[in-house]
């Protein structure tokens, strides 16, 4: 079980790999999935309203003072990772199918994930503030911005985004953070010192989703649909995409000469893609049957993600510290 740490893989991993399991062996149907809709349902507003509500603009407006840090990290998100994510959809689409190749754009059009991208950037010795003004950010425009893009990237076939998805996105997603952002002065202290709240209904929601999706998938038989040479070929464009944008965040910062703080929020930020913002958001855009298959890109994302930026972190963090013990011995020897 350390070991599995040591890797990224905690328990909240197992209980997602163990949740999609049992969506494909023991799915909900009639009665228990219109109920799992409803709770879903409610489940996701409460967690946006929590996100409004615990979100200090102060952090924001701060955290964006430095803005040449904050605009390459949301151009990375928003602009030079959806563009890999359209040149891979156009090279290995054909070979993926039609709805998994959405998945692949609709997981590029994500906002960042942000605990742990935030985590990730302390271990590694990164600007911790800026980290997380850059996911506030991401997270809070994206909110907004990821349903856009789906629809400029998606709007022919199955891709478009009909009314009653924008209705959707505006009475589950936005309109819980807006009135979370307004009650922020009454309960906002409440909700920070009561962690647990937030992570039992972020990771509760998020297994909720998980199951109705998968199970949606297996009762409208979803997954004889899908070869399993294209889900072996996912595999191996999901790893070629995290290389490319990790690539690229550590092309870009050392292009615009970033300092080493201000790298690593570039490449936590900038690379990752939020599992929590975006099962909702697919589930509030897509339709039932399909939204497995379209998460399921996003799922492989988020889990390697987390493999490899557990890792990396915890290696840049260790030689930081043997960078900053050896600055402070040799002052020392100096005076």
């Amino acid at each position: 079980m350390k070991f599995l740490k040591r890797i990224g893989i905690d328990t909240y991993m197992l209980l997602l790999i163990a949740t999609v399991f049992l969506g494909l062996l023991v799915p909900a149907q009639g009665i228990a999935m219109t109920g799992l809709g409803y709770v879903t349902f409610w489940a996701v507003a409460l967690l946006f309203f929590l996100y409004g509500a615990k979100l200090d603009p102060n952090s924001v407006r701060a955290g964006l003072m430095n803005w040449r840090l904050q605009g390459l990290s949301f151009l990375a998100t928003y602009l030079v990772i959806p563009l890999i994510g359209l040149a891979l959809a156009a090279i290995f689409g054909p070979l993926l199918g039609s709805t998994v190749t959405l998945g692949l754009l609709f997981l590029a059009v994500l906002p960042s994930t942000v605990q742990s991208s935030i985590a990730f950037t302390s271990i590694a010795g990164g600007n911790v503030p800026a980290a997380i003004c850059a996911a506030s950010v991401s997270n809070m425009i994206g909110v907004a911005l990821t349903p856009a893009l789906v629809a400029l990237l998606m709007h022919e076939g199955d891709g478009g985004v009909s009314l009653d998805a924008v209705i959707k996105i505006s009475t589950q997603i936005l309109l819980p953070f807006v009135l979370g952002q307004l009650v922020r002065p009454l309960i906002g202290s409440f909700i920070t010192r009561h962690k647990l709240l937030t992570m039992v209904v972020d990771r509760g929601s998020i297994l909720l989703i998980v199951y109705k999706a998968f199970s949606s998938g297996t009762t409208s038989g979803l997954w004889s649909a899908i070869p399993l040479s294209s889900l072996a070929i996912l595999f191996v464009v999901i790893v070629i995409f995290l290389a490319l944008t990790m690539a690229a965040m550590v092309f870009g910062g050392r292009l615009f000469k970033l300092d080493y703080p201000d790298q690593a929020v570039l490449f936590y930020c900038g690379s990752t893609k939020s599992l929590a913002s975006g099962l909702p958001i697919a589930s509030a855009l897509f339709a039932a049957d399909t939204v497995g298959a379209i998460v399921l890109p996003t799922m492989i994302y988020h889990m390697s993600q987390l493999l490899v930026c557990a890792y990396v972190s915890q290696k840049a963090g260790r030689r930081r510290q043997m960078e900053i013990d050896g600055l402070g011995l040799a002052n020392e020897a100096a005076k």
